[in-house]
C-alpha cells in the first residue's frame, strides 16, 4: 500500500531513470559542500521532485473533489454529535470544555483524518471509496425519504454551505501543501508544469473563486470612490505576506519552482494583482459575468496569437516582467474567473433575484453540470487547461470543481456546520498561515524525500491535528484575528 522504500521510488515516476541517479549524485555531492551554508541543502532535489509533472485526467479531479464534498456532507448528516452539535454549536463553553474538545476530535477524525488517507495512501482506491460515499448517502437519503433530514431553510442555511465549501477548501490545500512533499503523495496530484488538470492546479483558482463568491462586491457593498492609494491600502495585507514569503524563502534558500509564478512571484501576489484590477476596474455585479467572459476571451486570443508560447518557455531576461511572466499575465485569467465568481455569488447568494435555497441549489447543480461540458469542449477544440497560464480552459475547470463541491455540500440542507468548520472559517486566512510555517518548518527540519511512507503519514496526521488544535483553541476563546 505505502510503495517500495527504495531511493529510486522517491523521485517523480515521469522522470528517466538514468537523469535520476545522475540528479541524485550531483544534488548530493552539491549538499554536502554547501550543508554549512545552506539551511536547506536538498533544494535542487526537492525543486525537481514537483517538477515536469503532467496530473491526471479529468475524471479522477471530478471524483476526488466529489469524496472529498461527501465527506462534509456525511458529517453533516450522519455523523455523531449532530444533535448535540445544532443545539448547542453557539454555546460551546456551556458544554465545558471536554465536550467542546471531544466534538472537534470526532469532526478531525472524520474530515482531516480521511481527506489525508484519500490524498496518500488510499489514492490508488478512490473510485472505489467515491463509490461507497454514494451508496452510503443514496441509501441514508432514501431511509429519510420522508424528509426529516431535511431541515427547515433560510438564507442562514445557505451561508452556512458556503463557509463549509470555503473551510473544505482550506483543509485540502493544508493537507496537500505539506503532502506533496513526501512519497506518499500520489505525484500526479501534484501542480502540472505545463498543460494538463490535477488536484493541486484546482487550489490557486478555488482560492480566488471561494474569496469572490462573498466579496464586498458579491454582496452588493459599493467600492465607488477607492482611488490607487486607498486600494493599495486594502490590499496590503496580501502585499506583506507576498514580500514576507519572498523573504523567507529567499533568506532561508528554501525550494521554489520557478516555472510556476516565476523567479519572484507567489500566491499573494496574485491575489493582491487581482484585487487591484477588481478595485480599479469597478462595476456592478450584475455586469460583472459579462466583463470577466470578455476578460478571459480577450486573454484567450493573445495566449494562442503567441503569448502562452513566450510564457511556456524557459528563457528569461533581466527585466521584472520577464522574471516574472508567469504571474503577472496570468492575473488577467484570475482576474476573469474572480469576476464571474462576483457575478455567482450575487446572483445564487446575495442578490434580490435569490428565492430560496432549493432554487439556489438547483442553479449550482446546472452550473456545475454546464462548466464541466465546457470545460471538455474548450480542452477538445481550444487549449488544454494550464494553471501557469490560468487559460480559459483551466478557469472553466476550476468553475466546474468547485461548483460541484459546493452543489453536494448543499444537499445537507438546513443542517449546521461541524464545530471545526466553524473554528477554521473564523480565521480562514491565519489558519492557512500557520500550515505555512508548519510546512516551512518541517521542509527545513528534515530531508521529506527521504522519509519512510509510515513516518511520513505519521507527520502529516499531526500535522493535520495541529492545526485543527490551533483553529479550535482560537475559537473556543473568541479569537478572531482579521487582517485588513
Amino acid at each position: 500500500m505505502f510503495g517500495s522504500t527504495r531511493l529510486v521510488y522517491t523521485l517523480s515516476q515521469d522522470l528517466v531513470t538514468s537523469t535520476i541517479f545522475c540528479d541524485l549524485a550531483t544534488c548530493l555531492n552539491s549538499a554536502m559542500d554547501s550543508s554549512a551554508k545552506s539551511f536547506n541543502p536538498n533544494k535542487h532535489l526537492k525543486e525537481q521532485f514537483v517538477s515536469n509533472l503532467s496530473g491526471s485526467s479529468m475524471v479522477e479531479v471530478f471524483v476526488l473533489s466529489a469524496i472529498f464534498s461527501m465527506l462534509i456532507l456525511l458529517r453533516h448528516t450522519i455523523g455523531i454529535y449532530n444533535k448535540i452539535d445544532e443545539k448547542n454549536s453557539s454555546k460551546k463553553k456551556t458544554v465545558g470544555s471536554m465536550g467542546y474538545i471531544m466534538r472537534m476530535i470526532v469532526d478531525f477524525l472524520s474530515i482531516v483524518l480521511p481527506i489525508t488517507l484519500v490524498s496518500t495512501v488510499l489514492s490508488e482506491w478512490s473510485y472505489m471509496i467515491g463509490v461507497v460515499f454514494v451508496l452510503v448517502l443514496f441509501l441514508y437519503f432514501a431511509y429519510k425519504r420522508d424528509g426529516s433530514w431535511y431541515q427547515e431553510e433560510g438564507v442562514h442555511s445557505l451561508r452556512e454551505c458556503v463557509s463549509s465549501y470555503r473551510v473544505s477548501l482550506m483543509l485540502i490545500t493544508c493537507v496537500c501543501i505539506l503532502a506533496v512533499d513526501f512519497n506518499i503523495f500520489p505525484r500526479r496530484y501534484a501542480k502540472t508544469e505545463t498543460y494538463g488538470t490535477s488536484l493541486m492546479d484546482v487550489g490557486v483558482g478555488a482560492f480566488v473563486f471561494a474569496n469572490s463568491l462573498v466579496s464586498r462586491q458579491a454582496r452588493g457593498v459599493s467600492t465607488m470612490g477607492l482611488n490607487l492609494k486607498s486600494t493599495l491600502s486594502s490590499t496590503s495585507p496580501l502585499l506583506v505576506l507576498g514580500f514576507a514569503r519572498l523573504v523567507f524563502t529567499s533568506g532561508v534558500d528554501y525550494q521554489v519552482h520557478v516555472g510556476e509564478y516565476g523567479v519572484h512571484w507567489n500566491f499573494f501576489f496574485t491575489l493582491a494583482g487581482v484585487a487591484v484590477l477588481t478595485s480599479l476596474v469597478n462595476v456592478s455585479p450584475n455586469y460583472c459575468g459579462l466583463l470577466g467572459s470578455l476578460v478571459l476571451i480577450g486573454y484567450q486570443i493573445c495566449l494562442i496569437s503567441g503569448l502562452n508560447a513566450y510564457l511556456l518557455s524557459s528563457e528569461r531576461g533581466t527585466d521584472i516582467i520577464s522574471q516574472n511572466k508567469e504571474g503577472i499575465y496570468s492575473i488577467f485569467g484570475y482576474w476573469g474567473l474572480h469576476l464571474i465568481g462576483v457575478w455567482l455569488g450575487n446572483n445564487l447568494l446575495f442578490g434580490k433575484n435569490m428565492k430560496t435555497n432549493d432554487w439556489a441549489r438547483k442553479r449550482v447543480w446546472i452550473l456545475f453540470l454546464f462548466f464541466w461540458c465546457l470545460t471538455l469542449i474548450l480542452d477538445s477544440y481550444v487549449e488544454r487547461p494550464s494553471r501557469r497560464m490560468c487559460n480559459m480552459t483551466y478557469v472553466t475547470f476550476v468553475l466546474a470543481t468547485n461548483l460541484q463541491t459546493l452543489g453536494i455540500i448543499m444537499l445537507s440542507g438546513g443542517k449546521k456546520v461541524s464545530l471545526l468548520e466553524q473554528a477554521i472559517n473564523r480565521n480562514l486566512l491565519a489558519v492557512f498561515i500557520v500550515a505555512n510555517l508548519l510546512t516551512g518548518l518541517v521542509n527545513l527540519s528534515m530531508n521529506t524525500l527521504f522519509v519512510s511512507p509510515v513516518t511520513a503519514l505519521f507527520i502529516l496526521v499531526a500535522y493535520g491535528f495541529i492545526i485543527s488544535c490551533v483553529a479550535g483553541f482560537a475559537d473556543y476563546n473568541g479569537i478572531k484575528l482579521k487582517f485588513w
